[in-house]
């Protein structure tokens, strides 16, 4: 894990200070990106039991933008961006895998609006369709057969090792406590984040620049580019948990808080030296944790300064990442598009 991945201890204003592009750019980026990367897809999917492709394809498709990350990356070092299909691909299907088998372990019943898969079609089918996306995944990268599909595959295995690690130290956070001995820091969030998060941002952007065919230190500048976007990308997804609107996010209200998730706004607001942090911790021991206290804590979090820190976070990771890039050689055109995408990742809202 990269030292950088070190929480900034100041509450500035309340809204990321950095992004470059509007929603529109990004999302014509992303249509250019999921029409390249659609058909060859869906061909992978038709693979599956038709049981399992209906599953996979249960939940309304995201917004692609690490399999967007993949082409863009590609194109960046002077590939074709077809060069990268089989991995823009592969990491579609492992994030769609990572969803499913979260929303098991997180108890999460809804996922974008719809039933989540476990919900609709019990647990044991939804692991299975999890396990199917995980397998095909390589199967997809390894059928690439261009020259540097080896070298690929291991930034895939690797990924997939670090958002193990990272889910599993995200699953045993859930039992620490709140604050004192053996409590969550910051610090060590983060590093989960950059695991359980970054790992596939990274392996994304890693993914279509060694398929590009271009050279370690540019792989690796990429890789930590997307990592660093990645974290960005969680930071907002945990202020999202607590203070966005269910219509856009597809989730309840205070799901976070209710599973006693230890997520950055929170941790950041506890870390705080201030009698609403102190607050905060009691109102987090109340179990169940109702609509009220729910509500009182989220408005604690906002006091405590864990709202603002947590997007200062996210400007710190993004600013982190367009060093990343700047660090090496770059087809302009793809390469700003990689940091517009990048920064719209900090402006989303579901």
């Amino acid at each position: 894990m990269i030292r950088e991945l070190t929480p900034t201890t100041a509450t500035p204003a309340t809204t990321p200070t950095t992004p470059t592009t509007t929603p529109t750019t990004a999302a014509g980026i992303l249509a250019r990106t999921r029409a390249a990367t659609a058909p060859a897809l869906d061909r992978a999917l038709r693979q599956l039991h038709p049981w399992l492709h209906e599953m996979a394809t249960h939940t309304p498709d995201g917004k692609g933008v690490r399999a967007a990350l993949t082409l863009l990356a590609a194109e960046a070092v002077g590939a074709a961006p077809a060069t990268a299909v089989p991995g823009a691909v592969a990491v579609e299907l492992v994030q769609t895998f990572s969803l499913v088998h979260d929303d098991i372990m997180d108890g999460d019943e809804h996922r974008r609006a719809r039933p989540a898969v476990w919900k609709a079609y019990g647990t044991g089918p939804a692991v299975l369709a999890g396990d199917a996306l995980h397998s095909l995944a390589l199967e997809t990268l390894a059928a690439g057969g261009g020259p540097h599909t080896a070298t690929a595959v291991r930034h895939l295995i690797g990924a997939l090792r670090d958002l193990v690690h990272g889910q599993a130290e995200d699953l045993r956070f859930e039992q620490a406590p709140w604050r004192g001995k053996g409590a969550v820091t910051p610090h060590a969030y983060l590093g989960m984040a950059g695991r359980k998060t970054g790992a596939l941002f990274g392996c994304a952007t890693a993914l279509g620049a060694a398929l590009g065919g271009a050279p370690p230190r540019t792989v690796d500048a990429l890789r930590r580019a997307g990592l660093h976007a990645g974290v960005a990308f969680q930071a907002i997804d945990d202020v999202l948990g607590i203070w966005g609107d269910p219509a856009v996010t597809g989730k309840p209200v205070y799901g976070d808080l209710r599973r006693g998730k230890k997520t950055l706004p929170v941790l950041l607001a506890l870390s705080a030296d201030r009698a609403d942090a102190r607050a905060l911790a009691a109102v987090l021991d109340t179990d169940p944790l109702g609509d009220e206290h729910a509500r009182y804590a989220a408005a604690l979090i906002e006091a405590a300064g864990g709202r603002a820190a947590a997007l200062a976070e996210a400007d710190r990771q993004l600013a982190l990442a367009h060093r990343s890039l700047r660090a090496v050689p770059l087809a302009p055109a793809p390469a700003g598009e990689i940091r517009s995408l990048l920064s719209y990742l900090t402006t989303r809202r579901g």
